[in-house]
């Protein structure tokens, strides 16, 4: 028998037998991982009002320590009121302001007006039927589009910089979005609008690019954001596409919606509300194709992750490491494929907004 197979033997005999040793405890232990597990993943998918880093027990006193970037809470309710999340204490603490209580609830991340012992009334369904305030709080979600927008802006004012300073020429990291932003033009506005028309759309097509670029890069670490993840804002980012192409829209654009030319009679009137219905399918399946991809990618990413502590064997969670770390590099290339693709269907869909017909 070779070295390697005599490895491997005993490699599989350890494994097998530490696995059998603690199969009882383990038993009784998965369930509580698993729950553990499903709720980890469901809060990362939230939004919340604190950037979540670690958390660690103390083995003497039991106390439960989180580590976290907190975040400010804003709430309205008879004024404005001022807090930061960690005087929340995770849902373990009750916020006194202006002999008012509240108390957030850390399973959906909400703030609810309580009483002083900060209790929580619930319906039969499980739903908490205490009254809200209205909450302006920056989010994690909100602080990222905050860094986002000033890393975009940063990068746009310095590289225009560099080509008034330099004849022209980028430099520095400019050297490396140059190319990117090149390309968009070249290949994605040009080709889809036309020349005559697609300096007018090309901000906001390099606009939503790197936003929804940056925003999948910073979901891949660990922070926790979910900002591409988020309907309502791969919504609000389809929303624009849609108010654009509805404004930028020509009189041949809503003929050819509308009444149909060259066709007869019949069919005009059949193809009308069916043109009329794409008109509203288009932004809804940008927003579901972006939100569904990325929320995808956070769920198989996490599970993969959690499989680590699942198993408890050196083949089983070495296995599920490296097939995580294998995910996310192509969750890296994912990040910018979604975001190429939001932008050539934008481009698209005002290509067929100004487009000139020859009738």
């Amino acid at each position: 028998m070779s070295l390697a197979r005599k490895f491997i033997l005993i490699l599989f005999f350890f494994s097998a037998s530490a696995h059998a040793i603690s199969a009882d405890k383990i038993q009784d232990e998965k369930g509580d991982i698993k729950s553990e597990i499903k709720s980890y993943i469901k809060h990362h998918l939230k939004d919340a009002h604190s950037f979540y880093l670690t958390s660690f027990t103390n083995d003497e006193t039991g106390k439960k320590t989180y580590i976290e970037i907190p975040l400010p809470v804003i709430l309205y309710d008879n004024g404005l009121k001022f807090f930061t999340s960690s005087e929340f204490k995770h849902g373990k603490e009750v916020v006194v302001s202006n002999e008012t209580f509240y108390r957030m609830n850390y399973d959906n991340n909400k703030i609810y007006k309580t009483d002083k012992e900060g209790t929580f009334n619930f319906s039969e369904s499980g739903k908490i039927l205490n009254e809200k305030p209205l909450d302006f709080s920056i989010t994690k979600n909100i602080a990222t589009i905050f860094l986002v927008s000033i890393l975009m802006f940063l990068l746009f004012t310095s590289l225009a910089k560099s080509y008034k300073s330099n004849n022209g020429i980028s430099k520095g990291i400019g050297r490396f979005f140059e190319p990117i932003i090149i390309y968009i033009r070249d290949d994605i506005a040009i080709p889809n609008i036309g020349l005559k028309h697609y300096k007018r759309f090309m901000s906001f097509l390099l606009t939503i690019f790197f936003f929804v670029w940056f925003c999948n890069i910073l979901g891949l670490t660990p922070l926790g954001v979910n900002v591409t993840g988020n309907i309502a804002i791969t919504f609000c980012l389809a929303l624009l596409t849609f108010i654009i192409t509805t404004i930028s829209g020509t009189k041949d654009y809503w003929m050819h919606i509308f009444w149909m030319p060259g066709m007869p009679l019949p069919m005009k009137i059949i193809m009308a509300p069916i043109e009329l219905l794409g008109v509203f399918i288009k932004p809804f399946t940008l927003m579901i194709r972006l939100y569904a991809n990325i929320l995808a990618g956070q769920i198989v990413m996490m599970t993969l992750i959690s499989m680590i502590f699942l198993f408890r064997n050196f083949i089983g969670s070495g296995l599920s490491f490296l097939l995580a770390f294998f995910i996310s590099i192509i969750e890296i290339l994912v990040a910018l494929l979604q975001a190429y693709i939001f932008t050539i269907l934008s481009a698209l869909y005002f290509g067929f907004a100004v487009e000139e017909h020859d009738h």
